[in-house]
């Protein structure tokens, strides 16, 4: 199979450590449960080459990790459903604009501490700064993704948390395949390293200039696997 940049993304992209391709992988549609070892030995295996860094969507590996909530074992408070009124509803994902995830973060850490991010993120939003909440809470609030179903009907009902012990999940790809792998949360907004394999010797800086476009795209491409190859001047 011959592999391709996804549509309306470029192929190749300049950086301060040079020029790289991004290849998508395309896979199947990855329910929860499944084994991440064999999406790489049926997907990535055949395509690497020494030298390549795999950029890995974060969504895929806690699904495999079954690293889900679902909505049926959620109580949404009548707390969380007052507190969401007042945040806001970012164009992209979900945030604690809806009841469920404002729940999901008082569960995670409590009542106190979302009712105290809360207020420091109203009064930071009167000086411009936004994000004080999720700092103030942490990376396991602002990493659910899931409980929507504008793009796959199939997350409407489950929550999907961030990957456990990302740069673990990473080194041993890199044992088992020889592959220099990344885990990534990224989309069309932003990007963020959670975990690479100990034999990347890019800082995580340069390793988002390799994604700042989001390579993997934000709709219903499956390439949650991008190839990422250094041209060679």
């Amino acid at each position: 199979m011959e592999l391709n940049a996804n549509s309306k993304k470029q192929l190749n992209i300049t950086t301060s450590t040079g020029e790289y391709s991004r290849f998508a992988i395309r896979t199947h549609f990855v329910n929860a449960g499944e084994n991440y070892f064999d999406l790489f030995e049926k997907y990535v295996v055949p395509h690497y080459q020494e030298g390549d860094i795999i950029s890995v969507s974060e969504k895929i590996i806690a699904l495999c990790q079954n690293r889900i909530v679902r909505r049926e074992e959620m109580h949404v408070s009548a707390i969380a459903k007052f507190l969401s009124k007042f945040a806001s509803h970012p164009s992209h994902g979900i945030g604690v604009g809806e009841a469920i995830k404002m729940q999901f973060a008082i569960d995670q850490v409590g009542l106190p501490k979302v009712l105290y991010a809360s207020v420091a993120s109203g009064v930071t939003k009167l000086f411009g700064k936004k994000g004080v909440f999720y700092e103030i809470v942490g990376q396991e609030v602002s990493g659910l993704d899931g409980f929507y179903d504008h793009i796959w009907a199939e997350y409407r009902d489950i929550g999907i948390l961030i990957p456990e012990n990302p740069s673990k999940v990473c080194d041993e790809v890199a044992e088992k395949y020889g592959m220099k792998c990344m885990i990534v949360d990224a989309n069309d907004y932003g990007q963020e390293i959670l975990g690479k394999s100990a034999n990347i010797d890019l800082a995580d800086e340069q390793l988002i200039e390799l994604i700042k476009d989001n390579p993997a795209g934000q709709g219903k491409e499956c390439t949650p696997f991008i190839l990422i190859r250094k041209i060679n001047s």
